[in-house]
């Protein structure tokens, strides 16, 4: 055959086969590794269950610790419970308005420069190793006034931050600039404009950012061992004394000998990673919801 008679079309069919061939594989693997990850969860889940489930009692929610009894006593984790909340609410408090005034700043009006360093220091904050996060706040606040709710929720607010105002970024950059044009051709101030257009438009993804940064700093410990560990077994909601939360009841109880204690700090992790996933669903829908929501406006 002459080299005359080889055309483009006829190299691209003779590669198709091959092509396809290849395309299958990669799908293939794809979907190996989507069950991968969905087994890994599922044992996870399974283990935990399977360990915490007998624990998981009204008794849990309701009830606190005893540090010595000589006759069995019903016990729970109701001062670890009232912590956390304290604890993540105060952080969300402080982290919520800076990450998103962070967010509109950087999208609105900074500069491309100021835009890149910024997004660059804000890339590093959540790669900062959150025991490293703990030892900050340490240094900074409990060193000579003691461990307290505050400090424990400053600290999250630290890994919290970058996590509000990347998601915020990310939902910012979806709104159309035509409504910006528009409420700005009708003279309305930049600010105004940011303010009643723009912002009404990302509440579904900043609601998502937070939820999914509530879920992540839920289950940080090591920050709050600096912070916010040593504690008694009462309920209390006062922030300015240290608070026990469920990430550092279930490492104390984990290396208590006693296996009952092992099985209420199953029945913790198990509470914990109910809410992750409640959390991270619902983040899921609303996800899915602010970005129709934003599709319908273009």
């Amino acid at each position: 055959m002459s080299s005359h008679g080889i055309t483009p079309t006829g190299i691209r069919a003779d590669r198709l086969p091959r092509r396809r061939a290849v395309n299958r594989l990669m799908e293939l693997l794809a979907w190996l590794a989507a069950a991968i990850a969905v087994a890994i969860l599922g044992v996870v889940v399974w283990s935990v269950a399977r360990r915490g489930a007998g624990q998981l009692n009204l008794d849990l929610l309701t009830k606190t610790p005893v540090a010595f009894s000589l006759t069995p006593v019903k016990q729970g984790l109701a001062n670890a419970f009232a912590g956390s909340l304290v604890i993540v609410g105060l952080a969300t408090v402080m982290a919520l308005p800076v990450g998103i005034l962070v967010a509109v700043y950087l999208n609105e009006f900074a500069r491309p420069a100021i835009r890149s360093g910024v997004g660059l220091v804000l890339d590093v904050m959540n790669g900062i190793p959150t025991i490293v996060i703990g030892i900050f706040v340490f240094g900074l606040i409990v060193v000579g006034r003691g461990q307290s709710g505050f400090a424990g929720a400053f600290a999250l607010s630290i890994l919290m931050l970058p996590l509000v105002a990347r998601s915020t970024l990310e939902v910012l950059a979806l709104v159309p600039g035509s409504l910006r044009e528009a409420s700005l051709a009708l003279g309305v101030p930049r600010w105004r404009t940011t303010l009643s257009i723009v912002l009404p438009q990302t509440i579904g993804g900043i609601v998502t950012g937070t939820t999914l940064a509530v879920a992540r700093i839920a289950g940080e410990t090591a920050p709050l061992l600096f912070t916010s560990s040593i504690v008694g077994n009462n309920v209390s909601w006062n922030p300015h004394q240290a608070l026990q939360t469920i990430p550092v009841a279930i490492f104390e109880l984990s290396e208590n000998p006693d296996p009952t204690q092992h099985a209420r700090a199953w029945a913790a992790a198990l509470v914990l990673l109910i809410f992750i996933l409640v959390a991270s669903l619902g983040a899921r829908w609303l996800a899915t919801r602010g970005r129709r929501r934003l599709a319908a406006s273009r």
